[in-house]
């Protein structure tokens, strides 16, 4: 169990930071919005990572 949530973490981490490295990188249009992009990616990611701990915490509590 410790196993898999260490790989989801690892993941979520990977993910955040690969998408960060190519926030920049697109067509013209794209670049001049790299900011507001950038915080909308940061958002989503931070939500995902709370409905994840809240499943895992779920999936502990009522399955395990």
């Amino acid at each position: 169990m410790k196993l898999g949530i260490f790989l989801v973490i690892v993941t979520v981490i990977a993910a955040a930071i690969f998408t960060l490295l190519l926030a920049g990188k697109g067509d013209d249009q794209y670049s001049t919005a790299t900011k507001r992009n950038t915080i909308n990616l940061s958002a989503i990611y931070i939500v995902v990572i709370l409905l994840s701990f809240i499943a895992v915490g779920i999936y502990i509590r009522f399955f395990a």
